[in-house]
């Protein structure tokens, strides 16, 4: 079948305003679907052929309608859901409907449904892929993040995403991590400076990078790496507010705290896994900022199935 390619100002209101509240961009995420689906079916110029989803057309009737439900195949923290119900009003516009839908964010068990979508069963089939393809993946980050925000709980500390995430996908990984119980760490270059071990070298050390950063731009938040007890306790002389205690042990973290002694915001970062999380989180650090939340999703499981009528 050919797609109808809804415009984005027939989207229904409700999920744009939804996506909008969740601190996404509705405009930003219509976008992004529209290039998923020129993946299965690409645009073609006017007076050609258009491209269909050749299986769909050859054994479906066109007009045969069904059912199908989205289930979760494990247990975890569901999100993204919305963008699916987005593609699927993308391809098929108000002929599809969307019920039972969990909201974003939930802890399900393995075998809970979590969206219903009614509609033209080629329709269904042929958005199906790239619906699943994004609450899959957002799904995915919520629930790593939700294991993270569990192992902290009590101690104080939270977990940070980092950029290392999907590029196009920032906004929605970020998103999930949110929906897991985490917390962001600077969207873009722009909105915070984060002074790393290159930009030390540069400046010629920690202290001089931070003032550089505080004299270009005295506005914008600024955090410092450093790597040494030597190294925090000159910024901290010097007035920074925020330090990543880069690839530290345990012991040295706790230190660390100690030195600061509440004078500044402290993120451990480099190399931390879950099982270390609640020992970090125990030193009095702040914050845990953790790449593989986003560079090393693993997917969750949801399935597709479908029922006649």
């Amino acid at each position: 079948m050919t797609i109808r390619r809804v415009p984005f100002d027939e989207i229904p209101q409700s999920l744009r305003d939804e996506l909008t509240k969740a601190g996404l961009d509705a405009g930003e995420v219509y976008d992004a679907v529209e290039l998923a689906l020129d993946e299965d079916l690409p645009s073609v110029a006017p007076g050609e052929m258009p491209s269909e989803d050749v299986t769909s057309v050859a054994t479906i009737a066109p007009d045969a309608a069904a059912t199908g439900v989205f289930a979760a195949r494990e247990d975890g923290v569901v999100a993204g859901l919305g963008v699916a119900e987005l593609v699927f009003a993308y391809v098929m516009g108000d002929s599809v409907t969307v019920t039972d839908r969990v909201k974003d964010g939930s802890k399900v068990k393995a075998g809970d449904v979590i969206m219903r979508i009614a509609g033209p069963t080629r329709g269904l089939l042929t958005a199906e892929r790239t619906a699943l393809n994004y609450a899959s993946h957002v799904s995915g980050v919520a629930t790593g993040v939700a294991a993270w925000t569990e192992a902290l709980e009590g101690t104080g500390a939270q977990v940070l995403d980092t950029r290392k995430t999907l590029p196009g996908f920032r906004a929605l990984e970020k998103y999930a991590v949110r929906c897991g119980g985490g917390a962001n760490h600077r969207m873009s270059l722009s909105d915070m400076a984060l002074v790393k071990d290159n930009h030390i070298v540069a400046a010629g050390g920690a202290v001089q990078a931070y003032e550089a950063v505080r004299f270009a731009y005295p506005d914008v938040p600024v955090e410092v790496e450093v790597t040494t007890l030597e190294e925090l306790s000159a910024l901290l002389d010097a007035g920074c507010g925020r330090i990543m205690l880069d690839n530290m042990s345990t012991a040295m973290m706790k230190e660390a705290v100690e030195i600061t002694a509440g004078r500044a915001v402290l993120e451990a970062s480099g190399g931390l896994t879950l099982d270390r999380a609640r020992e970090v989180a125990e030193t009095g650090v702040d914050y845990l900022s953790v790449g593989a939340l986003t560079h090393s999703v693993k997917v969750f499981d949801i399935g597709f199935d479908l029922s006649e009528g």
